[in-house]
C-alpha cells in the first residue's frame, strides 16, 4: 500500500476507528444503479462506515444513502478540502465535513487534476475492510480501487447489472475474477466478523 505521506482532514477523525467499507462506481450512473447502492447501504443498517470519492453517481449516491439511513461516511477526495467538485456536491462536502469526516491528500486550494483521482482510489481500498463495487464498465476508474483493494488483501463486491448496457460488464468481470456477487448489504456483513 502506497500510503500518502500526510492527510488534510475536516470533521469526526473517531470515524476511522470503526469498520468501513468502500461504495465505488460510474459517475453516470443509471437511476437502477443508485437504486442498487441504496439498497445494498440500507441493508448494511449502520454497522459499517461508508466511504467513497463524494464524486457525481454512484459516490454520491452512497454518501446520500448512508446519511438517509442515519449512518456515517468518510468522503475521500481528489482535491484541496476547501475546493469543490464536483460544484453540485459542495452541500454534501460540507455537510459531510462538519458531521462526518472529509479526507485529502492534497493541500488547500489544490485543484481537481486528473492524476488526483486514480491516488485518491488507492487511499479509499486502504481504509476499508472492502469494496462495493456498482455499475462499474470495463475501463472505469471504479476497478482501479478494487485492484488496490484486491492487493491488500480487501473483499470486492460486486452489485451485478444488466447484461444489455454495458453499464456492469466491469462489475461481471469482478465476479468472474471472485469478487463476491452482493444483492444486499446481508451478503457484505455475512463476509465481515464483529
Amino acid at each position: 500500500y502506497d500510503a500518502p505521506v500526510l492527510l488534510f482532514y475536516k470533521g469526526n477523525l473517531d470515524l476511522l476507528k470503526f469498520p468501513t467499507v468502500a461504495v465505488v462506481g460510474s459517475r453516470a450512473c443509471s437511476k437502477q444503479g443508485a437504486k442498487s447502492v441504496e439498497k445494498v447501504i440500507q441493508g448494511l443498517e449502520n454497522e459499517l462506515v461508508i466511504v467513497s470519492g463524494l464524486a457525481k453517481g454512484i459516490d454520491t449516491a452512497a454518501h446520500m444513502a448512508a446519511l438517509q439511513n442515519g449512518g456515517k461516511t468518510i468522503a475521500v477526495i481528489g482535491t484541496g478540502l476547501d475546493v469543490f467538485y464536483p460544484k453540485a456536491n459542495k452541500r454534501l462536502q460540507d455537510y459531510i465535513g462538519n458531521d462526518h469526516l472529509v479526507l485529502s491528500e492534497y493541500g488547500p486550494g489544490e485543484q481537481p487534476l486528473k492524476f488526483h483521482f486514480p491516488a485518491r482510489n488507492r487511499i479509499i481500498a486502504g481504509l476499508c475492510r472492502g469494496v462495493i463495487v456498482a455499475e462499474a464498465k470495463m475501463r472505469s476508474g471504479s476497478l482501479i480501487t478494487c485492484e488496490r483493494a484486491m492487493e491488500e488483501g480487501r473483499d470486492v463486491f460486486a452489485i451485478p447489472g444488466s447484461i444489455l448496457d454495458g453499464l456492469s460488464d466491469g462489475c461481471h468481470h469482478l465476479i468472474q475474477e471472485g469478487a463476491k456477487l452482493v444483492t444486499s448489504g446481508q451478503d457484505v456483513l455475512a463476509e465481515f466478523e464483529f
